[in-house]
């Protein structure tokens, strides 16, 4: 029996060790120990004395973490004592167990028993421990690692021999550690029998260990087997896949690559026709020049012949110089066709990026070669033409764009007066500069060396001079008096036929001044204009605006500034396709500038630009560059945006429904993404937000926006009323006779309806989240309100604006001017939860109060809604004090506004001199936190003769709340006659020798320290001295 009972408890032991189940072993391993069974317990001990498991420093520090103090020892004796009386039971138990045994083995004693049978019983023994100690030799992990099913089965059979072996503590160790799986159930299956693991035990006895190694080994050849097959089928299935998968991406080349071959093969084509287009063009283009030329030496003998027989060639030379003008207009006509066609020819480069490398790249080398041969063979002027010639079209510069030009030569700055300040009347091409070879260009050049052209005539080499000189003088020239260089720049830029040229008397034009001031860049931004106006759209576009790109991130906010003002100045010389993507793109870009003064300029002149705009793809981009800028942290651009950008937007884009629709939803959003004043779930505070400053700035500026919207809202509402028979009474379209037609709900009229069911609603989800102290953004709400009721009318607010918030705040109102399919809506207004209710009295209340029932019109109302809630509402037995508070803190914002101070005071005095002790209480605490919004005057005239009277009233805690409002009339007033009577009124309460009148005496006055007059601050000094606590 002890030997079967050792094997089971190894069997255990190997088990726990096995699946980790520590604190287990180690329960087994001190019961063990109890037990005095040491043997069975030598492998525990030596496991858990194993450094390597359990190090000596982790030990000892974990030793050093206990505490011992007298609680835990008194603890720990209790739990000895315990497992004291526990061991009692058991042993009592045990010896009862003893003595039946006892009688068992003397019953069987009496039976028959032979030596044959104790010597087979002691060799079957040893022959089970032979086997056992065979097996147990054998490593555990042979068998492989257990799978679930035997785990569970493992753990039901160890908990079970556990009680029964009577180790009660170590099973309750393994009930803890064993957390996934329930072991009081054991699941129906073959492993579940009555003392399963003796059975276990027996039946691994019984079998010879060939028969389990070739069952072992035929369960794991299965399992590998299956295994393998599911591994090959999925393998299968993913190469199926991928060979799908491969097929289709092979079919999808193929098609790709011969699309891509006979694209390539045309485009090849397209390429070679073009090229030989473009050398036939080239050809007629020199023919041309040749032609001009030769046409140009002709008119200068003429000249020559003019001078030295002038008077007997006149009617001869008027006849010649027709034929000369006609046959100059025909070949001027012939080279404008030609540009076009050349132009157009350029225009089919753009679907290869090759080809329109390679075309650009011959043409500048025909642009380079012209220049050249223009630099090193300079055209002489040798005579003028009749002011009535002909000659080649060219863009004047409009000298009425700077003041500066008057000082210049008027042929430079006006051009178009003379005869183009170009020897033959005209201003040559590009295209007509190359003299060609053997073309007479020696001969010019000879004619010309004996004669010197006149200043006016100076030409196309002046402009040449005046481009190579004009970026050597500017840096000399003082910065105050470099704007007096604008006409010289913008007549070489103009005029000038060398692209680079142009482009870097551009740059100089663009950087004039390193930092220009208002002024200066005023001046610059003219010439630019004006030379836009010369130039044309796409002189414009390729010169003018890659000038305001590349200055987009200049160090010098006054250049970006410059940028941003051009903007808007020259997106009227462009095509306006470019008007919606690069100049929006630059704009775009500049609304993000760091500097405020930047972004200003970016929103006005966004302003400005979307007149322009042909189209309104760009429409809710723009709109949301404009709620950008709006909730900017800078004044001046949030000014700009709601002054100039958004009546812009709403002009251009006539959506005034979708702003408003995002405004409200900005205007929530704004709030809700606040973190919540309490984190406790369903309390008031939960649904309160606290606001940062830059959420309460956006707040402040999307009520602006509202308010700004707000007549465009009235305009659209009168533009779409329905009922044009009905005309306007008393200077407004809202009459009760229109709102009667409107509550039969036979016709829609959303534009009237979105203030009253969208709007209010919004105004009024965000009051029920702005916190006490949002004073400011209450305000900013109540004007609106105000604003509202102005515009609408006073039928609308009698009968629409106060019934929404009546019902909002928890009154009851008339709704019979609302449409039958509106009233869900405004009833859904109403609080249902105690929480709603404190909510809407602590948000929606003062908007009732200062933005509703303050209208002119409603004053009279006003004052019986107050008198309700302050006079009848102190009466109620069931008001409960928070509700008390908020009342209070309504009224307190209603005195925000002086106006209203009057009509609260004749209310306050009427609760001071009633007999009801709340409702006294009640007005001193009304007076107490109105005091910071009152003069001094009132202060004197009003407050404290109130605050005296209730003083003198025999009630204790009147009396108290009036000393509270006293100190907070001390806090804010230095006047000397109010610090007086202050004085007095203390006296008077300490003259009572209450020591709970003397203990509210200071702390009302000790806040008041740090703000006070001298005198009154000694005085409370002085009194605390003399207090003996």
């Amino acid at each position: 029996m002890d030997v079967e009972r050792s094997s089971l408890c190894n069997c255990v032991v190997n088990f726990l060790l096995e699946e980790n189940y520590l604190l287990t072993a180690f329960e087994l391993l001190q019961e063990l120990l109890d037990d005095g069974r040491d043997a069975q317990a030598i492998r525990l001990k030596e496991f858990f004395s194993d450094p390597s498991h359990f190090p000596a420093d982790q030990i000892s520090r974990y030793n050093s973490l206990r505490i011992v103090d007298p609680q835990s020892l008194l603890e720990e004796k209790e739990a000895i004592e315990e497992k004291l009386a526990l061991s009692d039971y058991e042993l009592r138990l045990a010896q009862e167990d003893i003595m039946k045994l006892k009688t068992d083995l003397q019953r069987k004693a009496d039976l028959p028993q032979d030596k044959l049978s104790e010597s087979s019983v002691s060799n079957s023994v040893n022959h089970a421990l032979e086997i056992q100690r065979q097996k147990r030799d054998a490593p555990f992990s042979d068998l492989g690692p257990l799978k679930v099913n035997e785990r569970k089965d493992l753990n039901c059979a160890v908990k079970e021999y556990l009680l029964i072996a009577g180790y009660r503590l170590t099973a309750m160790t393994f009930y803890e550690e064993v957390t996934d799986q329930n072991l009081d159930v054991w699941e129906n299956s073959p492993a579940s029998v009555p003392d399963a693991l003796r059975h276990y035990y027996y039946q691994y006895l019984s079998s010879t260990s060939e028969a389990a190694e070739e069952k072992i080994s035929m369960i794991r050849e299965n399992d590998s087997l299956k295994n393998a097959n599911e591994s090959l089928n999925h393998e299968k299935e993913c190469l199926m896949k991928n060979k799908d998968l491969a097929e289709g991406q092979i079919n999808a080349l193929t098609k790709s690559l011969e699309a891509a071959q006979k694209d390539l093969k045309d485009k090849e084509k397209l390429v070679q026709d073009l090229k030989h287009a473009w050398e036939h063009q080239r050809q007629e283009l020199n023919d041309c020049r040749a032609e001009i030329t030769s046409l140009k030496m002709h008119i200068e003998g003429s000249r020559s012949v003019q001078n030295l027989a002038a008077s007997n060639v006149d009617s001869a030379q008027s006849q010649a110089l027709e034929s000369y003008k006609e046959e100059i207009k025909s070949l001027q006509t012939e080279i404008e066709r030609l540009k076009a066609e050349k132009t157009n020819f350029s225009g089919l480069f753009d679907s290869s990026f090759e080809e329109k490398e390679s075309i650009r790249t011959e043409e500048k080398v025909v642009e380079m070669d012209e220049n050249k041969t223009l630099i090193s063979h300079p055209i002489e002027p040798a005579g003028s033409v009749d002011s009535n010639a002909p000659f080649l079209p060219v863009q004047t510069f409009d000298n009425s764009t700077d003041k500066l030009a008057e000082s210049f030569p008027e042929t430079v700055m006006n051009p178009s007066k003379s005869t183009d300040g170009f020897p033959d009347g005209g201003v040559l091409s590009q295209q007509e500069e190359k003299p060609q070879p053997g073309d007479g260009g020696q001969h010019l050049k000879s004619d010309n060396t004996g004669s010197e052209p006149p200043p006016e005539n100076a030409g196309l080499a002046t402009i040449q001079i005046l481009a190579d000189a004009l970026p050597k003088i500017v840096p000399y020239v003082l910065i105050n008096h470099r704007e007096e260089l604008l006409p010289l720049i913008m007549c070489a830029i103009e005029r000038h036929p060398d692209n680079g040229t142009r482009d870097s008397l551009t740059h100089t034009l663009f950087n004039l001044i390193k930092r220009p001031d208002e002024q200066q860049r005023q001046i610059i931004m003219d010439a630019c204009v004006s030379l836009a106006k010369n130039v044309g759209e796409m002189r414009t576009e390729t010169e003018l605006l890659p000038q305001c790109w590349e200055q987009i991130n200049h160090t010098y906010e006054e250049r970006r500034l410059l940028v941003a003002q051009s903007c808007g100045e020259l997106a009227e010389f462009v095509r306006p396709e470019i008007r919606d993507s690069l100049i929006l793109s630059i704009v775009q870009q500049l609304i993000e500038d760091p500097a405020t003064v930047v972004r200003e300029a970016a929103a006005h002149n966004l302003a400005l630009l979307l007149p322009l705009f042909p189209l309104m793809d760009k429409y809710f981009k723009v709109e949301e560059l404009m709620f950008q800028l709006a909730c900017d942290p800078s004044g001046v651009v949030v000014e700009t945006t709601l002054k100039e950008l958004l009546p812009a937007v709403i002009n251009w884009g006539n959506k005034l429904d979708h702003i408003l629709r995002v405004l409200i939803s900005h205007i929530l959003g704004s709030a809700e993404r606040c973190p919540p004043l309490s984190g406790v779930e369903g309390s008031m505070e939960s649904h309160l937000r606290v606001l940062g400053e830059r959420e309460r700035w956006n707040l402040d500026v999307l009520l602006r926006m509202l308010a700004e919207l707000l007549p465009h809202v009235h305009q659209k509402a009168i533009e779409t009323c329905p009922f044009s028979s009905v005309s306007e009474s008393n200077g407004t379209i809202f009459s009760s006779s229109v709102l009667e037609l409107y509550a039969g709900g036979h016709v829609e009229w959303p534009a009237f309806e979105w203030m009253h069911v969208d709007c209010f609603s919004g105004l009024l989800q965000l009051a029920c989240l702005l916190p006490q102290k949002e004073d400011n953004l209450r305000n900013r709400i109540t004007k609106f309100l105000l604003a509202v009721a102005e515009c609408f009318g006073d039928s609308y607010l009698t009968h629409i604006m106060l019934p929404v918030f009546l019902v909002a705040a928890g009154d009851d109102a008339d709704l019979t001017l609302f449409p039958p399919n509106i009233h869900p809506r405004i009833k859904g207004l109403r609080p249902r939860t105690a929480v709603a209710e404190r909510l809407a009295t602590l948000g929606i209340l003062p908007l009732l109060l200062a933005g509703v029932l303050a209208s002119p019109c409603k004053r009279e109302q006003l004052s019986d809604y107050l008198r309700k809630l302050l006079v009848e509402g102190a009466m109620r037995e069931n008001q409960s004090t928070t509700h008390n508070i908020d009342i209070v803190n309504a009224v307190r914002f209603l005195c925000t506004f002086e106006e209203y101070h009057g009509l609260v005071f004749n209310i306050l005095w009427e609760m001071v001199v009633s007999s009801n002790i709340e409702m006294k209480i009640s007005a001193a605490n009304i007076l107490k936190v109105i005091v910071p919004y009152v003069d001094a005057k009132v202060a004197s005239t009003h407050v404290l003769p109130a605050l005296i009277t209730l003083g003198s009233d025999q009630n204790l805690n009147v009396k108290y709340a009036s000393i509270d409002a006293f100190g907070a009339v001390a806090q804010h007033f230095k006047n000397d006659m109010i610090v007086d009577k202050i004085r007095v009124q203390m006296d008077a309460f300490l003259e009572d020798g209450s020591h709970e009148a003397t203990i509210a005496v200071v702390r009302s006055l000790v806040v008041a320290v740090p703000h006070t007059t001298e005198r009154l601050r000694d005085y409370i000094l002085s009194l605390s001295c003399s207090i003996n606590f």
